[in-house]
């Protein structure tokens, strides 16, 4: 298995992720949603490719996204699983390492909120 880095970005975006989920669901909910994205990034760090895992070349060189849907049924709690995740994983290879650039809703237009020239400190 692969080791995992979040960029600055990808920390912010977990953060609010999981704030909002706590506002409008409670501590069960985020948790939940909590284990779904820690199983995400052992899955696309067990095999970046996996199926499932899409290309995504109009998001730069080597960049992959994984919806955390994918993750779900892998993802059990003592309340239950996420029933309807709605954010990717967008991330890349380099070398042994999976970087995870953003973590996205499903909605939102993902080349808008990654720049393919960016850095993913």
């Amino acid at each position: 298995m692969a080791r995992y880095r979040l960029s600055i970005a990808a920390q912010t975006d977990l953060i609010d992720i999981l704030a909002w989920t706590q506002e409008h669901f409670g501590d069960a909910a985020r948790k939940r949603y909590e284990t779904l994205i820690v199983t995400a990034l052992r899955d696309v760090s067990a095999q970046a490719d996996r199926p499932g895992s899409i290309e995504r070349p109009e998001l730069g060189r080597g960049v992959r996204s994984w919806h955390l849907h994918l993750s779900r049924e892998r993802a059990h709690t003592d309340t239950g699983i996420v029933r309807l995740p709605r954010h990717f994983l967008i991330y890349r290879v380099e070398y042994d390492l999976i970087v995870v650039g953003r973590v996205l809703h499903d909605a939102m237009e993902l080349a808008r909120h990654l720049d393919p020239q960016e850095s993913w400190e």
